[in-house]
């Protein structure tokens, strides 16, 4: 996928207007969720999704070819969402910057039995309860390593933030969840 990314980026770069709008519909479940994990609103995420996408059509000649698309689209969005929050001022900020279980899908099986789907809803419920009351910065540092499946390094470089300060707070961030589920249990 990153290839054909980068693909089509060139071919826009040459003079392709239509490869684009695929390089859009490749990425846009991508943005679409990691907005909406941000901001837990289907309205707000569609905002964020497509302010993203017009930053990234603004920009996209400054995309280096050797770097990794997704890391810098989803920086692209993280910057986005955080001026979302910001203009939306519905949180503590501070949360964002100061604040740092498993949350990583389950597998299906071929043929679940009812139990068994009525029990996974459940825990996705409680799940999703847990996440919520998570401070965003905790928040996105595990869906950007659990759902989006980034490696710390990418995390480091789209929050703009070393190494190991990213480890800390996903590590902070799961202890957090823990409890959190603890209590709900």
């Amino acid at each position: 996928m990153e290839l054909e990314d980068k693909k089509l980026i060139a071919d826009y770069l040459g003079g392709d207007t239509g490869a684009f709008a695929v390089l859009v519909t490749h990425n846009l479940k991508l943005v679409y969720r990691y907005a909406f994990r941000m901001t837990k609103n289907e309205e707000d995420a569609e905002d964020i999704t497509q302010e993203t996408f017009v930053k990234l059509w603004r920009n996209i000649d400054k995309f280096d070819l050797d770097k990794n698309f997704r890391t810098w689209l989803l920086g692209i969005a993280h910057n986005t969402a955080i001026d979302f929050l910001r203009k939306r001022k519905n949180f503590v900020f501070s949360d964002f910057d100061n604040e740092i279980g498993d949350f990583s899908e389950t597998i299906a099986d071929i043929a679940p039995l009812p139990p068994e789907i009525f029990a996974r809803a459940e825990q996705k419920n409680l799940l999703e309860v847990a996440l919520a009351k998570l401070s965003p910065l905790a928040r996105e540092v595990l869906v950007l390593y659990f759902e989006e499946d980034l490696t710390f390094n990418e995390i480091s470089t789209i929050l703009k933030k070393p190494l190991n300060t990213v480890k800390s707070q996903q590590r902070r961030a799961l202890l957090m969840l823990r409890k959190i589920l603890e209590d709900l249990m």
